[in-house]
């Protein structure tokens, strides 16, 4: 088993339920990681692993996609990267809202999405 991990990535964007967020947006951190079978792989280039570049381009386009919830957020990144790259048998991924719009809260709130997949 193969992870292809991108941590701590940041990125400012417009999701959530409520007008302030939609219209200000705010600064997340994302963290994820991605498992594929090494099994016949040699490792000589690009067509032997996952492109990490490709990941985070991916992440980047959907995170611009203004979305109510991060859960929905993360699903669609996940999908994105399955249909990029079929061989893939998980994908973990975290996002983080910086600045939580909680009275008198100080952190970071997020949602973890895990998904598994069978290889035919």
């Amino acid at each position: 088993m193969v992870s292809i991990e991108l941590l701590n990535l940041k990125m400012h964007a417009f999701h959530g339920i409520y007008e302030g967020e939609r219209k200000t947006g705010s600064e997340y951190e994302l963290n994820i990681k991605v498992n594929f079978d090494e099994e016949g792989r040699e490792f000589h280039g690009l067509r032997d692993t996952i492109d990490y570049g490709e990941i985070f381009t991916i992440v980047k386009q959907c995170m611009q996609i203004p979305t109510p919830l991060l859960e929905k957020v993360a699903d669609t990144i996940i999908r994105a990267i399955k249909q990029q790259y079929p061989e893939i048998t998980e994908v973990i991924l975290s996002i983080y809202k910086l600045q939580a719009p909680i009275e008198n809260f100080n952190g970071k709130i997020g949602v973890t999405l895990r998904r598994w997949y069978r290889i035919s």
